[in-house]
C-alpha cells in the first residue's frame, strides 16, 4: 500500500524525503527539531522571530536586556516611533542562531528558516533585508517567505551571492496571491523553488478572512497545481494545515503535489520549545478549546487555544524590549487597543484588552498557544499516564509516522516503563 515513503521531493539532482516541519515562532520549531528533521532526510525549519530574544535564551547574549536599557526613557511614552532596531545587532543575532544551527547539521536533509513580512521592527524593508541576508550568510539552506505577499523581498537580496544558489519558497493561500507574485518579481528572472499552499486549518496566523471555514486546502491545491501547468511552470507545490496522517500527506502527494508541511503534531515532540506544561495543555484541548480570533496586532486572524493567557491580558506594551510589530511609523494596534483601555479604567492596577494582544510579549513567554485545527486529535497520538498526564514523543516517531502509516493509522509510541 503507498506510503509518503514511496514519494520524493526533488531540488534539481537531490531527492529529499518530503516531509517539512514548518517554522514555528518564536523558538516553537527550535534548532533541535529542525536539526532532527534534517538528519531524518526532511526539512526542518527554524524561524528568526524575534530572533534576538532567541539568540538571548540561546547563547546568553544580552540583546533584548541591552535594548531595553537603551531605550528605558520611552518606556512610559505612546509614542514609539523613536524605537529602533540596531541593523548591525541584528544581524549578529540571526547569523549566530543560524550558523549554530548549521553547523550542527547532520544528514541528507536541509533546514530552512521562516521570514515573516509582518515583522515590520518600525523599518520594514531594511530589517527583513538584514535578516534575509544574514541567514544567507550564515549558510541557511533556504529561506520561507511568510506572513505576507512578499511582493518586494527577492528584490532586497538579489545581489546578495546566494541569492540563486540558496533555496527560497513563498506561502500563498490562494492562486491569486501567487499570480500576483510572480508578476511583481518577473523581472528578476528568479523563479520561487518551491511554493507552499497553506489551507485554512493550519495554525498561528491565517492568510484568510472571517470566511476562512468556506476554503479548502485540496481545492486551493489543485487550482495552483492547475494554474503552474498552464503557465509551464516546473515549481514545485507544498500542501501545508490540516495533514495529521500519513494517510493525508499520501493522498496530497498522489494528487500532485510535491511535499507537505506539518506542524501541529510537531508542538509536543520533546525537541518542540514549548514547555512541558504547555504540551499537556495541547494533549488536553477538546475540539470546542479552540478558536480562530482577531487579537494579532498584525492583522491577521489567528488559530489558538482559548486557554491563552494572552486573551484578555492588559500587560504593558513592551516595544522597548521588543517592538517586532511596531509599523514603520511606530505603531501597534495593541497600543491603541491599550490606551483606550488605560484611559477608561484610570484607577485600574490591572486592565484587560481583549480586541488585541501584546503579542511580542506574550510569543517570548510561551503565553500566546497557537495551535492548528486537528490539535484536539493530539491526545490520539499517544499514551495518558498513571497521573493523567500524556506521554511526550520524540520527533523521529512522529516523524516516521508520517513517513510509514497507511489506512488512517496513527502508531503510538512505546510506553515507559
Amino acid at each position: 500500500m503507498t506510503c509518503v515513503d514511496d514519494f520524493r521531493l526533488k531540488f534539481g539532482k537531490k531527492e529529499i524525503v518530503p516531509i517539512i516541519v514548518g517554522g514555528m515562532g518564536v523558538d516553537i520549531s527550535t534548532a533541535q527539531l529542525a536539526l532532527e528533521t534534517a538528519r531524518l532526510g526532511g526539512i526542518g525549519h527554524i524561524s528568526d522571530a524575534m530572533v534576538p530574544d532567541v539568540s538571548d535564551k540561546r547563547f546568553n547574549t544580552t540583546f533584548v536586556k541591552d535594548k531595553t536599557k537603551f531605550y528605558r526613557l520611552n518606556i512610559s511614552n505612546s509614542d514609539k516611533s523613536s524605537v529602533k532596531f540596531d541593523l548591525g545587532l541584528l544581524a549578529e543575532a540571526t547569523k549566530l542562531h543560524v550558523a549554530a544551527t548549521m553547523e550542527a547539521k547532520r544528514g541528507e536533509g536541509l533546514v530552512f528558516v521562516n521570514c515573516m513580512e509582518k515583522l515590520t521592527m518600525n523599518a520594514p524593508r531594511e530589517t527583513l533585508q538584514v535578516r534575509m541576508a544574514s541567514a544567507l550568510d550564515a549558510g541557511i539552506d533556504g529561506i520561507t517567505l511568510s506572513a505576507g505577499l512578499h511582493l518586494g523581498s527577492f528584490s532586497l537580496i538579489e545581489d546578495h551571492p546566494r541569492f540563486r544558489d540558496a533555496k527560497l519558497g513563498i506561502i500563498v493561500s490562494s492562486v491569486r496571491a501567487l499570480q500576483i507574485f510572480l508578476r511583481k518579481n518577473a523581472k528578476l528572472n528568479r523563479l520561487p523553488d518551491y511554493v507552499v499552499v497553506e489551507g485554512p486549518l493550519a495554525g498561528g496566523h491565517l492568510g484568510f478572512g472571517a470566511d476562512w471555514a468556506q476554503y479548502d486546502l485540496a481545492t486551493i491545491c489543485a487550482e495552483i497545481i492547475q494554474y503552474l501547468k498552464n503557465e509551464q511552470l516546473d515549481i514545485p507545490v507544498v500542501a501545508a494545515g490540516g495533514i495529521f496522517t500519513g494517510s493525508d500527506a499520501t493522498s496530497f502527494l498522489e494528487n500532485g503535489v510535491a511535499a507537505v508541511q506539518v506542524a501541529t503534531r510537531f508542538t509536543v515532540a520533546e525537541e518542540c520549545g514549548l514547555p512541558y506544561k504547555v504540551k499537556q495543555e495541547y494533549f488536553k484541548a477538546s475540539e470546542t478549546d479552540i478558536e480562530v480570533n482577531n487579537i494579532s496586532p498584525t492583522g491577521y486572524p489567528m488559530r489558538m487555544l482559548k486557554s491563552s493567557p494572552a486573551i484578555g491580558s492588559g500587560i504593558r506594551p513592551g516595544c522597548e524590549s521588543y517592538g517586532y510589530l511596531l509599523d514603520g511609523n511606530g505603531n501597534c494596534s495593541y497600543i491603541t487597543s491599550y490606551n483606550r483601555e488605560v484611559a477608561a479604567h484610570p484607577n485600574s492596577k490591572n486592565i484587560s484588552v481583549m480586541d488585541k494582544t501584546c503579542l511580542c510579549t506574550h510569543m517570548s513567554n510561551m503565553n500566546c498557544w497557537t495551535c492548528g485545527h486537528y490539535t484536539y486529535r493530539l491526545k490520539d497520538t499517544t499514551h495518558r499516564l498513571a497521573d493523567g498526564s500524556y506521554q511526550v514523543l520524540s520527533a523521529e516517531h512522529i516523524f516516521n509516522d508520517y513517513l510509514y502509516s497507511t489506512d488512517q493509522k496513527i502508531a503510538l509510541p512505546k510506553q515507559p516503563v
